[in-house]
C-alpha cells in the first residue's frame, strides 16, 4: 500500500470495533483460574472507631473463603511515603484497613471474599460491626471560619499556588469606573466512568503478580503495590489496555487494588474486587467550592484589578488543591491582583482530580464576571475580551509560545452568528420560549512531561511501538499509530502500538492534557532514532547509493530512504533489513522538556465558546439549543478523535452547569444520591446542535510535534457560556452551579 501521511487525518479509532462489539476485554472481565471475588464493606458511620467486627457467622457460609479486617490485615508497609502515587497531594495517604479508626462515610472497612462476587456481596450484609460514633463536620459552608492555606508539597510543580499580589488592588478597585462584586459556588461532583473500579490480580507464585487494574496510569498502580506490599517492581505487572471512562478518577490507586492485592497475596490465589456504582461514590470527588470576585475596570472596559479567591473542600488528612484562581491574570493583563485560595479539611475523602480540575471552577466564575463587566458597560462581550487581549501571561510576564484565541474568538462569533444577538436581555424570543446567547473563553495549560518510548522493526519491515500510557477512551492508540507511521514513512497499517502494561518503557499517568506532548514526543523520538539505525546500515550496503549522503538528507517515505532532493536515489528498508542477518532493530528513547529553556514561555491552549439557550418562560425549563467551540490548540493529530474529545468536554460542561450534583445529608455525613437514577447527568435528549471548530495555531516551542492537549479545554468554557446564555434571556444572574429550573421562576 503506497504510504501518505496520516497525521492530521480523521482515522477512526483503531480498536474501535473491539470495543462495539464487545471484544475489548476490561479489568473486571478477565477469565482466570480458580478466581476469588472480593467484595468491599463501607463504614456506614461518618466518624469513631470500630468497636468490633464479628466475622465468626459469615466464615462458617459455605463458600465463604476469608474475611479481611483491621485486624487481620497481612502487614504492610510502615512508612506514609510508601503508599503516595504520583497524583498525591501532600499529607498522609489513606490506608485501608489500618487500623480501627473511621475517618469519612463509606470507608472500607472489610473485605469479604467468596467463591462467587453474589455470595461476597450477601455475607458482606451480615457481618456484625458495632461502632463507636464521634462528632464530623462535613458542611463546606458552615466551617469556613476553619480555613486555611494549603501546604505545599510535590504535588505544587504540577498545582502552583496563586501568584503573589501586585500593585495594589484595594486602591485600584476602588478608584474603578466600573466595580463588581460576586459570590460564586457549586456542589460536590463524581466522575461516574460507565465501567466502575475493579481489580483482577493472577498470583503467579514467589509473590509474583499479573494485575488487570481499572488505571490511568500503569506504572503508578505498579509503583503503589510493589512498595505497599514489599514487593520486587520487576514481580508486579499492572496491565489496563482499555479503561472504560476514567476523567480524573483513576490518576490514584483505588482501594480496590490494595484490597484484590492483598487478598491474592494471603490467600495465593487468583482475586478479583469489584466496586459496585454506589461504592463509586467513596474514591475521590471534585470538591464543592465557594468562590468571590471583585473585578474593576475603567470606561473603555479596560480590567485594571483583579480579586479572586476560591474555598474549597479537602479531608482531614490529605490537603487536596486545584488551581482555581490562577486563570484570570493570565488571559486579561492587570497590573493590580489579588489572588487566595484555601481550603477547609473536613470529614470526607479527599477530593479528586476531575476533568479540567479548578479550570472548570476557575474559569465559570472569572468568565461570568466579565459578562457583568460588559453589561455595566454596554459593551458586546466580545469585543471587551479582545480589549483586554494580550500576548502575554501578565501573572508570569512570560510571552505565550503561540496563541490564537483572537481568531477563536472572530471564526466561533462568525461560524455561530453572533452578529445576530439583540444585546438586550430578554429582548429575544422563540413562541413561549425566551432565547440567550451567551459567550466565555476557555484555557488550559500545555504542559509535557518524561515518556519513554521504545520502537522494535521486523525483519519483514514492520514496527511495534511500546510504551506504559493507558488509553482512557482519548485515542491514543490510533493518534500513536499515526504519529509513528509518519515518522517512519510507513503505512499505517505496517505500525502496532503496543501500550497499557507496566514492563513497557515508563509513561506518566493519563492526565492533565499532556499524554500526546510527552508520549508522543517519545514515539517521535524513538521513530527517528530507529530511521538513525536503518541509515547507518543502509550506507554500509555494497555500493550504496547513500554512501556519501548525511542523516538531515534522506527522508523515509513509502518504505523507501530517498534523498530529499532527488527522490530518485533511494534504497528499500526491505533489503536493509535484509542485510541485518533476520535480526530485528530496537531502539528505545525518552522525551522531556528542555529544563533551561521550557519554562522561558507561557504554554496554554486556548477555546471561545459560544452558546444559545432557549428557557421556558413559564416552567423555567433550561435548554441548551446549540453551541460552538473554536480551540487553538497547536497541531492536530487526528481531528476526528480531537474533535470527539472536545465534544466530550462540552456535554460535560452542560452537565456542569445544569445537572451534576451530589448531595451530602450533613445530618449524617453521607451522599443521598449515589446513583445514576438521581445523580444526574446529560441523556441524549439534553443534547443538540454542538459543532468544534479547531483553529489553526502554529508553536515550535510547546514540543517538536508541536501538539497541545484538547482533553480538558472543551469543557472550562461551556458552564460559564451557558450562564452567561441564562442572563441574556431572563435578565436573572445566576451564580451557583448546577443552575435548576426553580431558580428562573
Amino acid at each position: 500500500m503506497e504510504n501518505t501521511p496520516s497525521v492530521g487525518k480523521p482515522i477512526s479509532r483503531l480498536e474501535g470495533h473491539l470495543k462495539v462489539t464487545g471484544s475489548a476485554k476490561y479489568a473486571g472481565e478477565y477469565q482466570a483460574d480458580d478466581l476469588l471475588y472480593g467484595y468491599v464493606v463501607n463504614s456506614t458511620v461518618t466518624k469513631g472507631k470500630i468497636k468490633s467486627i464479628d466475622t465468626s457467622e459469615v466464615k462458617k457460609i459455605a463458600g465463604v473463603i476469608e474475611v479481611f479486617t483491621h485486624e487481620n490485615k497481612p502487614s504492610t508497609a510502615w512508612f506514609d511515603f510508601q503508599y503516595a502515587d504520583m497524583d498525591a497531594p501532600p499529607g498522609t495517604v489513606f490506608k485501608p484497613l489500618k487500623d480501627s479508626d473511621i475517618k469519612y462515610n463509606g470507608q472500607p472497612i472489610a473485605l469479604v471474599v467468596a467463591d462467587t462476587f453474589e455470595l461476597a456481596r450477601y455475607a458482606a450484609t451480615k457481618l456484625d460491626i458495632v461502632y463507636e460514633q464521634e462528632d464530623f463536620e462535613t458542611d463546606l459552608k458552615t466551617n469556613l471560619e476553619k480555613s486555611r492555606d494549603p501546604k505545599k508539597g510535590l504535588a505544587s510543580m504540577l498545582k502552583p499556588p496563586p501568584p503573589k499580589p501586585t500593585g495594589d488592588f484595594d486602591k485600584e478597585y476602588e478608584s474603578s469606573f466600573i466595580k463588581t462584586d460576586s459570590y460564586f459556588s457549586h456542589g460536590t461532583e463524581h466522575h461516574n466512568p460507565m465501567e466502575m473500579y475493579a481489580s483482577t490480580v493472577i498470583y503467579e507464585g514467589k509473590d509474583k503478580l499479573k494485575i488487570y487494574d481499572k488505571t490511568q496510569g500503569t506504572i503508578n498502580s505498579q509503583m503503589y503495590v510493589a512498595n505497599v506490599f514489599g514487593l520486587k517492581m520487576k514481580n508486579v505487572q499492572v496491565i489496563a489496555p482499555f479503561v472504560g471512562g476514567g476523567f480524573g478518577s483513576g490518576l490514584r490507586p483505588q482501594h480496590q487494588l490494595f484490597m484484590a492485592v492483598m487478598a491474592s497475596l494471603a490467600l495465593k490465589r487468583n482475586v478479583r474486587v469489584t466496586l459496585d456504582r454506589a461504592q463509586m461514590y467513596m474514591i475521590g470527588h471534585r470538591p464543592p467550592t465557594l468562590q468571590q470576585t471583585k473585578f474593576g475596570a475603567d470606561k473603555d472596559g479596560k480590567v485594571n484589578a483583579i480579586y479572586h479567591k476560591a474555598t474549597g473542600e479537602t479531608s482531614r488528612f490529605e490537603d487536596y488543591v486545584e488551581i482555581v484562581v490562577n486563570w484570570a491574570n493570565m488571559l486579561y493583563p492587570a497590573e493590580n491582583t489579588l489572588l487566595e485560595h484555601e481550603i477547609v479539611p473536613l470529614d470526607v475523602y479527599s477530593p479528586l482530580d476531575m476533568r479540567a480540575p479548578g479550570g472548570s471552577t476557575g474559569m465559570h466564575a472569572i468568565e461570568v464576571t466579565m459578562d457583568e463587566i460588559a453589561y455595566q458597560l454596554n459593551i458586546d462581550p466580545v469585543e471587551l475580551r479582545l480589549i483586554n487581549y494580550s500576548e502575554t501571561d501578565k501573572s508570569s510576564d512570560k510571552e505565550f509560545s503561540s496563541k490564537e484565541l483572537r481568531n477563536c474568538y472572530l471564526q466561533g462569533a462568525e461560524k455561530f452568528g453572533w452578529n445576530q444577538r439583540n444585546p438586550e436581555p430578554r429582548s429575544m424570543k422563540r413562541g413561549n420560549k425566551l432565547v440567550g446567547y451567551g459567550m466565555a473563553t476557555g484555557m488550559w495549560d500545555a504542559n509535557r512531561l518524561l515518556g519513554r518510548a521504545e520502537a522494535i522493526m521486523t525483519p519483514d519491515g514492520k514496527v511495534e511501538i511500546k510504551s506504559a500510557v493507558t488509553d482512557i477512551g482519548t485515542g491514543t492508540l490510533t493518534i500513536m499509530t499515526q504519529i509513528a507511521a509518519d515518522e517512519l514513512g510507513l503505512a499505517i497499517e505496517d505500525i502496532t502500538f503496543s501500550y497499557a502494561d507496566s514492563k513497557m518503557p515508563f509513561a506518566p499517568i493519563q492526565g492533565g492534557s499532556f499524554t500526546t506532548a510527552t508520549v508522543g514526543s517519545a514515539v517521535q523520538n524513538a521513530c527517528q532514532a530507529l530511521n538513525e539505525k536503518l541509515f547507518r546500515l543502509a550506507k554500509k550496503l555494497k555500493d550504496s547509493v547513500l554512501s556519501d549522503a548525511k542523516f538531515k538528507e534522506v527522508q523515509f517515505i513509502d518504505g523507501w530512504i530517498s534523498l530529499k532532493n532527488n527522490a530518485e536515489i533511494k534504497i528499500s528498508i526491505k533489503d536493509v533489513l535484509a542485510s541485518n542477518e533476520g535480526k530485528s532493530i530496537k531502539t528505545t528513547n525518552s522525551a522531556m522538556p528542555n529544563p533551561l529553556t521550557y519554562g522561558k514561555k507561557a504554554r496554554a491552549v486556548h477555546s471561545a465558546v459560544f452558546v444559545e439557550v432557549e428557557v421556558d418562560e413559564e416552567l423555567g425549563i433550561i435548554e441548551v439549543k446549540r453551541a460552538v467551540t473554536a480551540v487553538a490548540a497547536g497541531k492536530i493529530i487526528n481531528p476526528k478523535t480531537a474533535e470527539s474529545q472536545v465534544l466530550g468536554g462540552m456535554i460535560w460542561g452542560i452537565s456542569k452547569a445544569l445537572h451534576e450534583e451530589t448531595i451530602l445529608d450533613h445530618q449524617f455525613g453521607k451522599y443521598m444520591n449515589a446513583n445514576l437514577g438521581e445523580y444526574h447527568i446529560p441523556v441524549h435528549a439534553d443534547i443538540h446542535d454542538l459543532e468544534v471548530l479547531f483553529v489553526e495555531e502554529n508553536d515550535q516551542f510547546v514540543n517538536d510535534l508541536g501538539v497541545k492537549g484538547v482533553g480538558e479545554i472543551g469543557g472550562v468554557g461551556m458552564p460559564p457560556a451557558i450562564t452567561n446564555a441564562i442572563f441574556h434571556a431572563t435578565g436573572k444572574r445566576i451564580y451557583d452551579l448546577p443552575i435548576h429550573f426553580d431558580r428562573l421562576l
